[in-house]
């Protein structure tokens, strides 16, 4: 292998310094807990608007949710979202009560 193609495989990063190249999926995230010190309020009533006829087996309804901003917690609202695949369906987040605090468990697609 050349000079300039290891150059291009990693991204222009000299090899042969010694350190090491540990390569992270793009897609991976790294998420830490943020404990919070007080339950959120009960979630809010909402009005879920009928969606037309076609766009129902293409979106899915993601409820509202309490938010923790660091001082107090803040209300988002739901909406609609596009499907990822067809037949999938939103698992909701929801808060959890840990020994040191409440933590929100982000919702997901199944």
């Amino acid at each position: 292998m050349t000079r300039f193609t290891r150059r291009r495989l990693f991204g222009g990063f000299l090899l042969g310094t010694g350190a090491a190249i540990v390569a992270v999926p793009a897609l991976a995230q790294i998420q830490a807990e943020v404990f919070v010190p007080m339950a959120p309020p009960p979630p809010r009533r909402e009005l879920i608007p009928v969606l037309p006829p076609e766009r129902v087996e293409i979106e899915r309804w993601q409820p509202g949710y309490w938010r923790w901003n660091g001082h107090e917690h803040v209300w988002v609202e739901g909406h609609y979202v596009a499907r990822p695949r067809p037949r999938a369906e939103w698992i909701p987040g929801r808060w959890e009560q840990r020994p040191r605090g409440w933590v929100y468990v982000d919702g997901h697609w199944n």
